[in-house]
């Protein structure tokens, strides 16, 4: 039943890419302009995962996997690879990484499994001539997420603080360099320096930077909704108020969630 579930949706995928009788704006797809929707379809699954909302997630994994079904439809047309090949190949991947389960390894301590894994990357890194140790870290990925994936790629090779004082005191460094710059162009440069090493400062502190902005972003909608509210339950038009007044809602709402907190506690 599960195999004849995706055998359908690959075969309404060759169908939708079929010259004859196929979809127009399916058949005008590439890889380029495909790969934005898959990145998109990804922060759709991450979203409905933290919303804890397990029919969105549902319905979210399968707009990604029709990602995933739509290039390899693209590239077996190429005579590439087809979906086949990509399902055998992460099974491939994922059994020559877990040899304490799938081999003959003895030593399943979580010690021993990292220390393997971590092998077993680097070969496979290296039989793709990616010899550096930042080599192969996408570039795809967000910036806050690629920072923290580039530093943990040093650290693994000794380029690291010792502790989070260090990420401290160069993080103040860097925002000291962005307060002297005295053009766009170094403003620019000086931005991404501090970026990076808040990124650093909070890896050492355990804490994920994409994480913790995603967090924050949805605490600033949350309570500016609420500011909308409040407005609206006053018979004001927010917008129209001034700044002064607009401060005043967003610390009743501050307050109103505080207080929602302490209850639950």
């Amino acid at each position: 039943m599960k195999d004849r579930a995706i055998d359908r949706l690959v075969a309404i995928m060759a169908q939708l890419r079929n010259p004859d009788g196929g979809c127009e704006w399916d058949l005008a797809q590439t890889f380029a302009t495909i790969a934005p929707y898959t990145l998109e379809e990804a922060y759709e699954v991450a979203d409905a995962i933290a919303r804890e909302d397990m029919a969105d997630l549902k319905d979210e994994l399968g707009d990604l996997l029709l990602q995933v079904v739509f290039h390899a439809r693209m590239a077996e047309e190429l005579g590439q690879f087809d979906f086949a090949d990509v399902a055998n190949a992460i099974s491939d991947k994922m059994e020559r990484r877990h040899p304490h389960i799938f081999g003959s390894s003895e030593d399943g301590s979580t010690a021993a499994v990292r220390q393997k894994w971590e092998a077993i990357k680097a070969a496979e890194r290296k039989d793709k001539a990616q010899n550096g140790a930042l080599d192969g870290v996408a570039l795809g990925l967000p910036g806050l997420l690629r920072a923290e994936k580039l530093q943990k790629r040093a650290a693994r090779v000794g380029f690291d603080w010792p502790d989070q004082n260090g990420a401290a005191d160069k993080l103040r460094e860097e925002i000291a360099e962005f307060e002297c710059a005295t053009n766009d162009e170094e403003r620019l440069e000086e931005a991404g320096d501090m970026l990076f090493a808040m990124v650093n400062w909070l890896r050492k502190n355990g804490i994920a930077a994409e994480d913790a902005l995603r967090a924050a972003n949805a605490k600033f909608e949350r309570r500016f909704a609420g500011m909308e509210q409040l407005a609206a339950q006053s018979g004001d038009d927010f917008a129209a108020l001034d700044l002064t007044a607009q401060d005043t809602l967003w610390n009743a709402v501050k307050s109103e969630e505080r207080s929602a907190k302490s209850s639950q506690t």
